[in-house]
């Protein structure tokens, strides 16, 4: 498909303007339970560039330290997660993308798809939410660079056992489950934040000083006029992985999780509900 090589996401991931917070040592922290329980826990950027190598040494040592690797998602079931989600976004039958969002909202991505000489049939049968997707992908040779790509290849390595916080159709059913509306909306603010400047610190900054906080309050306040959509992809998110990080700290191995940082910090946040359970929560 076409569109999959129109690529915003290098300035996707600047948000606006940042004024950064005194630097960490990294996104990682160790949980201890009062039992004595050991967790791991990561803040990922899903894609990074080759120029944001080597990781913080902290993503070494927690990996190191810990028995298991755990995911937002098992990577095994990856491939079929995917092909699963790009069915899920094309509309079936002879419906299509003009019963479903503003006339404006069409013509505007008929003329923004021309312009990068992308016919209307590339375009026409998808789901904005896919299209969100599609637009956002980052180009090929920036694949397998996020911090999960390089931990899951040390896991391989090193015969150590990965699996996952949620399953494929849970992972899928926040974009899969948004209405007509949602979907519509997820997409005009990719672009409205496409189109804004930066003159402060890019995400990745902020991921590498571990300043959870701020990553988190972007990203609420990216989808202020989406709510519902930050409330799914986030913090019920958060509270449904709890009982599992729970279980990890009471089974006498020591787990390294690693989910989105965005999931780490602000009060919904998985350090702060962890916090608030009567675990000690220490950065690397």
């Amino acid at each position: 498909m076409r569109i999959n090589r129109l690529f915003l996401w290098p300035r996707l991931i600047l948000l606006g303007p940042v004024i950064c917070s005194p630097a960490h040592a990294a996104s990682v922290w160790k949980v201890i339970a009062p039992s004595g329980g050991i967790l791991f826990l990561a803040g990922s950027l899903h894609v990074l560039r080759p120029t944001d190598y080597p990781l913080p040494s902290a993503y070494n040592r927690a990996f190191d330290a810990s028995a298991r690797l755990v995911f937002e998602d098992d990577p095994k079931s990856a491939s079929r997660e995917f092909r699963s989600l790009l069915k899920a976004g094309v509309y079936r039958g002879r419906d299509s993308l003009k019963n479903h969002v503003d006339p404006r909202t069409y013509e505007y991505l008929r003329r923004f798809f021309a312009l990068r000489n992308v016919a209307e049939t590339e375009f026409a049968r998808l789901r904005p939410w896919l299209i969100d997707i599609l637009i956002t992908s980052p180009p090929p040779e920036y694949y397998g660079l996020g911090v999960e790509g390089f931990l899951l290849r040390r896991a391989l390595a090193n015969s150590k056992p990965v699996s996952g916080l949620e399953s494929a159709k849970d992972h899928n059913q926040v974009l899969v489950g948004l209405s007509d509306r949602e979907s519509e909306a997820l997409l005009l603010i990719t672009f409205i934040n496409a189109g804004q400047k930066s003159s402060g610190a890019s995400m990745v900054d902020l991921w590498r000083q571990g300043d959870a906080d701020t990553i988190a309050r972007l990203m609420h306040e990216a989808y202020r006029d989406l709510p519902d959509f930050g409330e799914r992809l986030l913090d019920a998110r958060n509270r449904n992985w709890l009982p599992k990080l729970e279980k990890y700290l009471r089974s006498g191995q020591t787990y390294f999780v690693v989910v989105g940082a965005a999931h780490m910090g602000g009060p919904s946040g998985l350090l702060s509900l962890l916090r608030t359970r009567g675990y000690k929560v220490e950065q690397l």
